[in-house]
């Protein structure tokens, strides 16, 4: 009985389907591209719930001749290609032939087209089933109407993000369809809603309806002919980076790619002005001769192989590399009309970043006086708690206690762990705001974590009360001796985990003190980071910040945590949006984490501060004979010797 079957069409279809249409995105990019072969000016490109429920891409292009219809849903028909030797040289976007075939398998597909002085034609094709040619109604191009993808292949559409991931991922590839082809008009409507547009008035209106006009004045426009190759398009100078990579985009011989060629050479070039965790700007195209690049090697064409990589690399890093370090080459390949880049005098920069600064902790001021300094939100935040008074606060303002205590700079920072949670409860941090509060079940293995820690540092623990104080060392170290051991704390490091503790200990049912900002920060999010936003909106909000739609894939941020007040809002946010085009999503506890331990640090007694017998006696009783603590760094706030140690030092014994 044999045992290998040949499959239907159907079946092979279907199979075939997942390699070019895995997603609505892919399935607009196909269509999108079919257009522009087509030689559209204008394309109008509609999708409903993400595209799974609708796809319409309508074009004025030269049309389907009506014997074409029925071939354009047959696999592997194309009118881009006609023999083998056609593959060494293509220079359209589309050329396999698979694109409607695979679309119209696992979804229901209809064509309207007409062609230059005939009458329009449409045909259907459900799940693979084609129809009969049928008289309709058109003027110009063609309409292309997706309904119900995956429709009949439902384990593959259980597999879909939902709707506004969905929708995201199509908008960010027509961003780039408006940026590769400049000179082509496209509008985009998600749900009926016209999200993008562009009138093919040339890259700088493109680079500009994408990413805002003020953009361009962070950029270089280059030209530049090197070695055979183009390059052209826009880079950002030497000081302007984003958080993330949604901001690059590569268009070899006018197609989107991601080439890790290209981009190293890129990113290379960047490399001496770039700090941690940016990443550069750039709308770059790179022109090739077809013979020295195979754009076949990849199912969706996301990537191409190049015959000589080093070629390729030395190309773009020169081109690069001499515009950013300004040599003599560069002017010949930065076009004259750039614009320079904006040059902020300081009041500006603040006041562009909305930098809003505590009251500031001079070294000079000793650990008395900062023992005596309370942040007004605890008294006025824990008394309107107990009388169930909502409390909002504007300015915070010192006030003497009587009792000493270190200087706590986010006394009531109304956070949680920020895990994961599985119960979801609600607090009242404002007149007409009801957000959730994340007080909850954490995670297990983080459960274990900290009793493991907390066992380890019990183990490492003293009877504080019977250590006698020796003395310190440079102002930094102070020393204590108990039995046959001695101990020497780090006085910054302890300092600073005590405010850190206090401060993780704070994190949960509390009200949120909030500092309205004098002028709002407004900053501008691609499709991706918008996303991702909205997403988090809530928790921003949980942790102190007012955050808000401004427009069109833009934010405000009018309040910020009273005890978060010295952060810089731009890096704040920037760290958020760091992660956002990697497949895990940032931890925003993470981040406020680092906030957190930097506040700590910031605000702790120095190393070299020379502090009084009784300044260095609280110190210590605070650290209740902890020893096995460490600073929110990860170094060690004691360090211990026994008499035996030392006297091995010493050579008194072996």
């Amino acid at each position: 009985m044999k045992k290998i079957n040949i499959l239907n069409q159907t079946v092979y279809n279907r199979i075939a389907a997942g390699e070019v249409v895995d997603r609505p995105y892919s399935a607009v990019k196909e269509l999108v591209e079919n257009s522009l072969d087509a030689g559209a000016t204008e394309i109008e490109i509609y999708i409903e719930k993400g595209g799974k429920q609708l796809i319409k891409v309508v074009d004025n292009g030269f049309g389907i001749e009506r014997d074409d219809l029925k071939s354009a849903f047959l696999p592997h028909a194309t009118s881009k290609i006609s023999s083998v030797d056609d593959l060494d040289n293509i220079l359209t976007l589309g050329f396999r032939g698979e694109a409607l075939a695979s679309i119209s398998s696992v979804a229901k597909v209809e064509i309207i087209s007409v062609t230059n002085g005939n009458p329009a034609y449409k045909i259907s094709c459900d799940g693979g089933k084609i129809g009969e040619i049928l008289p309709a109604a058109l003027e110009k191009g063609t309409h292309i109407t997706v309904n119900n993808l995956f429709y009949n292949t439902p384990v593959r559409a259980k597999f879909l993000k939902d709707d506004k991931k969905e929708e995201t991922d199509v908008t960010n590839f027509i961003s780039r369809y408006i940026l590769s082809k400049p000179e082509v008009s496209f509008k985009y409507y998600v749900d009926g809603k016209l999200t993008l547009q562009s009138f093919g008035g040339g890259l700088d209106e493109a680079v500009a309806q994408v990413y805002g006009a003020k953009i361009l004045s962070q950029c270089y426009k280059i030209n530049a002919e090197k070695n055979g190759v183009h390059i052209y398009g826009f880079i950002g100078n030497q000081n302007f980076f984003k958080p993330n990579k949604t901001y690059q985009s590569v268009f070899l011989n006018g197609r989107y790619i991601v080439n890790n060629t290209v981009a190293t050479a890129i990113n290379q070039a960047y490399a001496s002005y770039m700090m941690k965790r940016q990443f550069p700007f750039y709308v770059l195209n790179v022109d090739v001769p077809t013979e020295i690049v195979d754009v076949n090697v990849h199912p969706s064409k996301a990537d191409v192989r190049f015959i000589d990589n080093k070629f390729i690399f030395g190309t773009v890093y020169s081109v690069i590399s001499s515009v950013l370090d300004g040599t003599a080459r560069a002017a010949d390949f930065v076009i004259n009309e750039t614009r320079l880049p904006e040059i902020h005098s300081k009041i500006d920069d603040k006041a562009g970043e909305n930098r809003v600064y505590a009251q500031p902790v001079k070294e000079s001021d000793n650990l008395a006086n900062l023992m005596q300094k309370y942040d007004k939100s605890s008294a006025v935040a824990e008394d309107a708690k107990a009388a169930g008074i909502e409390f909002k606060q504007t300015a915070p303002t010192p006030i003497q206690t009587e009792k000493p205590a270190f200087f706590d700079p986010l006394k009531d920072l109304p956070l949680s762990e920020l895990m994961p949670k599985q119960k979801i409860n609600t607090m009242c941090v404002s007149d007409d705001t009801v957000l959730p509060n994340l007080n909850g079940n954490v995670a297990a293995y983080e459960v274990e974590r900290k009793l493991f820690d907390k066992k380890k540092q019990e183990q490492q623990k003293i009877e504080y009360e019977a250590c006698k104080y020796k003395g310190n060392l440079f102002n930094t170290y102070l020393i204590y001796e108990i039995a046959d051991t001695v101990y020497m704390i780090d006085q910054h490091a302890a300092h600073e985990r005590l405010i850190y503790d206090k401060l993780r200990e704070k994190l949960s049912n509390r009200f949120i003190a909030r500092q309205a900002l004098l002028v709002p920060y407004i900053f501008t999010a691609n499709p991706a980071e918008a996303r991702f936003l909205e997403e988090k909106q809530s928790l921003l909000r949980t942790m102190g910040f007012g955050i808000a739609p401004f427009g069109f894939e833009s934010f405000r941020i009018d309040e910020v945590p009273v005890d978060l007040q010295d952060i810089n809002i731009k890096e704040f946010f920037n760290d958020i949006l760091a992660e956002v085009d990697d497949l895990k999503e940032i931890k925003l506890e993470d981040v406020l984490k680092d906030k957190i331990a930097m506040t700590a640090c910031k605000h702790a007694v120095k190393g070299g501060m020379q502090l009084t017998d009784v300044e260095v006696d609280a110190l210590f009783k605070l650290l209740d004979g902890n020893m096995g603590l460490k600073c929110p760094h990860g170094r060690p706030v004691c360090v211990t010797l026994t008499k035996k140690d030392i006297e091995k030092m010493f050579k008194r014994i072996v």
